[in-house]
């Protein structure tokens, strides 16, 4: 089966559907699931791209816990994932970059998520489809993904930008969501992850130059690293899939986010 583009439209779906290397994985809620999904999807919870306990439960799951996920769900080198949720995107992108962090590249995007398969007239299924299993051993790249020390490192590297992809209320510390302290990393530029989508029912990604003018409005383009962030890392799963997109090498997501940020003592924070 011939790589998929990164971000793919529902018709370049559905004239795949009957590939046996597809691998459609669906991230919504099991009862959104349950209800309609697109033809051969497999449910997937999205807490499983969670490590789940410790003082950061929403950082990256450990090499042995995505070695039994993507081993569970059937995972092989020659599959080609695409990858959708009920959340407007965050989910399926988080799933496409830790995909990239066990050198998983074959994975797609579905634009517009179940809404737009549904606006272009193609059938869903509501029985639940059942992966078969393989034998998966997961290795982290690290070089996706940034920690305290490696922030506090570069926050005064010019060749390094950090994007909040929070909302501007959190961003600004007015609002305060399960962490001792709000604001922003020192340095860091807002670019809420809602604005990389088209106004509308369906959550569709702006087009690519429209994404590109809202990076340089925010101060994020022209960087060598991109660091990508937000409460959880679930948002900012969208936003380092759009960076991605857009051709961006070097961009990283920094898991830990606002939880692991703004409940550690003595970091530095600006308002």
């Amino acid at each position: 089966m011939a790589t998929l583009p990164l971000v793919i439209e529902p018709r370049q779906l559905a004239d795949r559907l009957d590939d046996p290397a597809l691998l459609i994985i669906d991230l919504s809620s099991a009862e959104h699931y349950a209800d309609a999904h697109v033809p051969g999807a497999i449910h997937v919870d999205p807490r499983l791209l969670l490590r789940g306990d410790g003082p950061v439960p929403n950082k990256l799951p450990t090499a042995e816990q995505l070695s039994t996920l993507f081993s569970a769900i059937g995972l092989t080198p020659e599959r080609q994932v695409v990858v959708y949720d009920d959340q407007m995107g965050p989910w399926a992108g988080r799933m496409i970059w830790t995909l990239a962090i066990v050198g998983h590249h074959k994975a797609s995007f579905l634009d517009g998520q179940l809404a737009a398969w549904r606006e272009a007239g193609l059938p869903t299924e509501s029985h639940p489809n059942t992966a078969r299993p393989s034998r998966f051993e997961a290795h982290i790249d690290d070089r996706l993904v940034v920690d305290i020390p490696w922030l506090l490192d570069h926050l005064d590297d010019p060749d390094t930008r950090i994007w909040d992809a929070r909302g501007a209320d959190e961003y600004r510390g007015d609002k305060v969501v399960n962490a001792k302290v709000g604001g922003h990393i020192p340095g860091a530029r807002l670019l809420e992850w809602t604005d990389l989508l088209e106004p509308g029912p369906i959550p569709r990604l702006r087009e690519r130059d429209a994404l590109r003018a809202l990076l340089i409005e925010a101060g994020l383009d022209g960087a060598k690293t991109l660091v990508t962030h937000c409460q959880t890392h679930r948002r900012s799963g969208l936003t380092w899939l759009a960076g991605r997109w857009l051709g961006i090498d070097d961009i990283r997501c920094y898991d830990g986010s606002w939880f692991e940020w703004g409940n550690t003592p003595d970091l530095p924070i600006e308002r």
